[in-house]
């Protein structure tokens, strides 16, 4: 077989027969037809030659996938390594991880993967110290194990689930129902629906859901008019009860909720496809029979607004109004203007990234320098003791009921795995409850948080992590991922994939560019819109910082980033091509002129701008990936991945990049797209993850240089 692909590519040019394309060598690509389609942008004319690679139905976008991933796949699988990188994966993937438990009475819930099982699977026990029984196995829901559960929640009486079941890595859910005590599934089907999860209330749901897409544009199509249903458990779908729409204002969505006690249904309004980055919230007491919907915040603006409680008929509210780092709120509803709120937890110099409430408490999660502290507060605001956590990382979790006397939480860091611990709000002392058991020692590697300067001055903070005893000789083959946007932190977590890399003497390093939320709504807006560029600059600095401080040197440097960090990806190695070896842009969004017409690309507006508005387009024209590929440049090796199935950036971003790409740059280093299969936005299962990180990290090595001697 491999024998049969060395000769395949030796026909196409793309191998000499000394092996893969030498320095001075030239790469031959399958040929993508290109069209005279042009578009007028407020007065430029743009070309969009590959325009007919946005029809995932045509036989010719079907041909021209085949033909890639022939071409890739042989150049992979020629890399002598790949199969015991996959192996050492396998590895590192292979020990039990578990969800945070959580309780209706005496029955607890949690999930469990047992180390390689595709995907996690649901238990319940009565009582902490019980026998785990089956809930449900998602990797019985499909052959292959492409279907997975995208939520589950549970009324308030925890006798029956209702769950997202997605196929394939899409977005849409196919909500169902399980009676938690015979585990049987109801007859229960809700198709269509989509940014939602299941809001119980009484003898039903609320959920959100489009009308059907039309034929053949099932994963593509633009997503419109977002409703709030209502069903009634045991009855067909055609019979659940509209509870909002807006059909004046169809790029909005509208998501449900439900307090503790299933009281109030609370419905969020966000206006992002008019570039709104806030919400609206609206309320209603389900104990009134036919009792209006009420506004609590009645218009849409840049501020956000989540209800966290309800206290005595009034509501506490976490928002970012008047406060860019964070704040909560009382808002008595019949009176809901601003100069009636009470202010319970006011603003401070950290950034407030969760409030949750448990046991008569307040947890307040902030974040300091990127890294979790967790404040306790009484339901008053007054703040009471800090949780003392096992070090500088990420901690999540800390919800519960009124009534509980503890809660749980989950602590991680780059060489600390994921591990729960009870918090006791009475003795505030937290105890182990569940370590993973792995096959190495992560402290066997060190993690440091340094700080450097943008272009502009910003200090911006990285993470850097390694082996311990790693000498910086200039010359260690490095890492660096990046987001930078969204109001998205990268906060320290622990994955045993990178394990891999590290013991090869491999620098990983995450750098949290402007545009995330690290330190709050101004270091979000510092990186959006026309300010999209300090996000590159900031990544164009980190990699200067790697090199000027001795880390790597650019023959030895990878760039990583998925999907806004795909593009980030794509617009840095345009402005500086010759600072990187290796390019990873993933599911990225690469045609920043024609994002919005596609699925919920409309939602982005509020980030990017929209090509709509002339100055907007001259902004987004200036960095667009697809349109600003340096014709002859010697790029970085290259390897863009994307899925079948990624209705949220559809695959038509990256064929259109990558067949541009292909067509304008220098051929002496591969540009390559790998495209999987009933896969989305994220690999569909555990394995199929695996795969693709095995060959991401076999490009990097061969093409750094690097043969491993740890697999």
């Amino acid at each position: 077989m491999l024998k049969r692909y060395l000769l395949w590519l030796l026909a196409v040019g793309v191998l000499t027969p000394g092996g893969f394309a030498e320095p001075g060598q030239t790469w031959t690509y399958p040929t993508t037809r290109q069209s005279d389609q042009k578009d007028d942008y407020h007065g430029t004319v743009v070309k969009d030659p590959y325009r007919w690679l946005e029809d995932d139905n045509s036989a010719e976008t079907a041909a021209w996938v085949t033909e890639q991933n022939k071409l890739t796949f042989s150049y992979l699988e020629s890399i002598p390594f790949r199969a015991a990188v996959k192996e050492r994966l396998l590895k590192l993937t292979n020990y039990p991880r578990y969800s945070l438990p959580f309780h209706y009475g005496p029955t607890y819930f949690f999930s469990k993967n047992d180390g390689l099982q595709k995907q996690a699977v649901w238990y319940v026990q009565t009582g902490l110290n019980g026998t785990p029984e089956v809930l449900i196995d998602p990797n019985t829901l499909s052959a292959d194990g492409t279907t997975s559960l995208s939520f589950i929640t549970f009324n308030k009486s925890g006798t029956l689930a209702a769950y997202g079941q997605s196929q394939g890595g899409s977005d849409w859910k196919e909500i169902h129902v399980l009676d938690v005590k015979t585990r049987k599934v109801l007859s229960d089907k809700v198709e269509w629906a989509k940014v939602t999860g299941a809001a119980w209330g009484g003898d039903g749901f609320y959920y959100s859901r489009y009308d059907a897409p039309a034929d053949g544009h099932l994963l593509s199509a633009k997503n419109e008019n977002h409703k709030v249903y209502f069903h009634k458990v045991g009855t067909p779908q055609s019979q659940d009860v509209l509870i909002y729409e807006d059909k004046d204002n169809l790029q909005r969505f509208h998501t449900a909720d439900t307090s503790e006690d299933e009281r109030y249904l609370f419905i969020d309004i966000s206006d992002r496809g008019k570039g709104k980055e806030g919400n609206a919230l609206y309320f209603k007491d389900l104990s009134q029979k036919n009792s209006p919907l009420r506004p609590l915040i009645a218009e849409v603006s840049d501020d956000t607004y989540s209800a966290v409680e309800e206290i005595n008929g009034k509501f506490l509210v976490e928002t970012n109004h008047g406060a860019p780092r964070g704040r909560v709120v009382l808002i008595d509803p019949d009176k809901p203007a601003e100069s009636d709120w009470k202010e319970i937890i006011p603003e401070g110099p950290d950034v407030l990234s969760h409030v949750s409430a448990a046991g008569g408490k307040l947890f307040a999660n902030y974040m300091k320098d990127v890294t979790t502290r967790v404040r306790v507060y009484s339901m008053a605001g007054q703040l009471e003791h800090e949780v003392q956590l096992p070090g500088l990382g990420t901690a999540s979790g800390f919800g519960g009921w009124r009534d509980d006397t503890s809660v749980f939480y989950s602590f991680s860091s780059y060489n600390y795995p994921p591990t729960i611990f009870n918090y006791d709000l009475k003795t505030q002392k937290s105890t182990l409850f569940r370590k993973p058991e792995l096959a190495f020692e992560p402290t066997d590697y060190e993690v440091q948080q340094v700080f450097y300067k943008s272009k502009d001055g910003t200090k911006v903070p990285m993470f850097v992590v390694h082996r311990k005893g790693l000498q910086k000789t200039g010359a260690n083959p490095t890492l660096l991922y990046g987001y930078g946007g969204f109001n998205i932190s990268l906060t320290p977590g622990f994955n045993s994939s990178v394990i891999a890399l590290l013991d090869e003497g491999f620098v990983y390093v995450v750098a949290n560019l402007r545009g995330g939320g690290e330190y709050g709504e101004d270091w979000h807006r510092g990186g959006m819109l026309l300010d999209k560029h300090k996000v590159y600059e900031d990544f164009i600095a980190s990699a200067q910082y790697l090199i000027d401080n001795k880390y790597t040197n650019p023959n030895k440097l990878a760039i990583q980033g998925g999907s806004n960090g795909g593009l980030l990806v794509g617009a840095v190695m345009n402005l500086r091509p010759d600072l990187f070896k290796v390019g990873l842009p993933a599911v990225g969004v690469m045609d920043m002129l024609r994002f919005h017409t596609f699925t919920i690309g409309w939602n982005w507006k509020p980030e990017y701008g929209s090509s709509e508005d002339e100055v907007n387009f001259k902004n987004l024209y200036g960095y667009s990936p697809m349109h600003n590929v340096k014709t002859g440049a010697r790029y970085p090796a290259t390897l863009i991945t994307t899925a079948d199935h990624d209705d949220r950036v559809v695959p038509a971003h990256s064929f259109k990049y990558a067949a541009t790409m292909q067509e304008k740059v220098g051929k002496d280093n591969p540009v390559l797209i790998r495209i999987d299969t009933k896969s989305g936005h994220g690999a569909s299962n555990l394995i199929k993850g695996i795969e693709l990180t095995a060959d991401i990290y076999s490009f990097v090595m061969y093409n750094l240089g690097v043969t491993p001697k740890h697999l």
